[in-house]
């Protein structure tokens, strides 16, 4: 071949093989689905309602595929047993959920009752370390006939500030969490109030079910975006509240309800959300929480 052909044939073969490459890139480019939120099954403690001890908690759970359990704390169960239980059956505990922030509002008028809180929000926060989980659930305040809405902001930042030399020490995380306590009402508010820490050790506990009553979980997951430390998960039906009362709303099967789940995943995916979502609805026993798990599989894939 002489060597004009030769750099000629090459150089056509070459464009070739670039050609053909970015087409396949392309096609690639264009076919390939959005990754899926990676996230981890878990439940609230108080659901399993089977008469067992806390290792066969644990381990009916684990059976049933979730890949943990959030706790209440302060709480009565023996910390020892617990963790016993944990590491035999390998079931987590991403979280707790703190057990006094209703009783004893951080929003309270009295000093001493904020103060009561905050130290069992301290213990929480401790004892969360313990099980090797990342967040404490707090509701921040309420909003009442003796709470104005700005006496619940600033008494509620000022006792989380005082808390947040402990979440560093801990290296767990306070989640705020939106619950109809008539405070932090909208999505931009919710990220405001979590950027005024200027504190990463502060997030939010996003419970898509709740905001079905004030707007649509998907503007929640869009303005909170990496604030999202984890999620609850429970359904809600609108003419279920308009029908037969407010709180009735809940009571409706995932996929059964007004919250589409499949615009809420994607919401996720494009927030980059990656973590753990905890049911929060009737639980019961081995059948029921068989259900549950099954229920939350169906979300995720919606």
């Amino acid at each position: 071949m002489q060597r004009r052909e030769f750099i000629k044939s090459t150089a056509v073969a070459t464009s070739a093989m670039a050609v053909t490459s970015s087409v396949v890139s392309g096609a690639i480019l264009q076919t390939a689905p959005a990754a899926p939120a990676m996230v981890k099954k878990s439940l609230m403690w108080g659901m399993v309602k089977e008469d067992l001890s806390v290792m066969d908690k644990f381990k009916l759970l684990k059976d049933l595929g979730y890949d943990g359990v959030e706790l209440d704390s302060p709480d009565k169960l023996d910390m020892k047993e617990v963790l016993a239980a944990r590491d035999k059956t390998g079931l987590l505990i991403p979280g707790t959920v703190n057990s006094m922030h209703w009783k004893l509002p951080l929003s309270d008028p009295d000093p001493k009752k904020r103060e009561e809180c905050a130290k069992s929000i301290e213990k929480a926060l401790w004892d969360t370390k313990e099980y090797g989980g990342s967040t404490v659930l707090v509701v921040p305040g309420v909003v009442n006939a003796t709470v104005t809405y700005t006496q619940a902001y600033e008494r509620s930042q000022a006792e989380i500030r005082k808390l947040l030399p402990v979440a560093e020490k801990t290296g767990v995380k306070i989640a705020i969490e939106n619950v109809w306590n008539q405070f932090l009402l909208s999505p931009l508010e919710a990220a405001k109030f979590v950027d005024d820490f200027n504190s990463p050790m502060v997030g939010w506990y996003l419970d898509i079910g709740n905001v079905l009553r004030y707007s649509w979980p998907v503007s929640w997951i869009e303005a909170l975006n990496k604030r999202i430390l984890k999620l609850h998960l429970k359904e809600f039906s609108l003419k279920k509240q308009n029908d037969e009362g407010l709180w009735k709303g809940f009571d409706v099967e995932f996929m059964e309800g007004d919250n589409n789940w499949s615009e809420v995943n994607k919401a996720l995916q494009k927030v980059g959300y990656s973590g753990w979502a905890s049911a929060e609805v009737s639980g019961g026993d081995r059948k029921r929480l068989l259900t549950i798990r099954e229920k939350m599989d169906e979300v995720f894939k919606a």
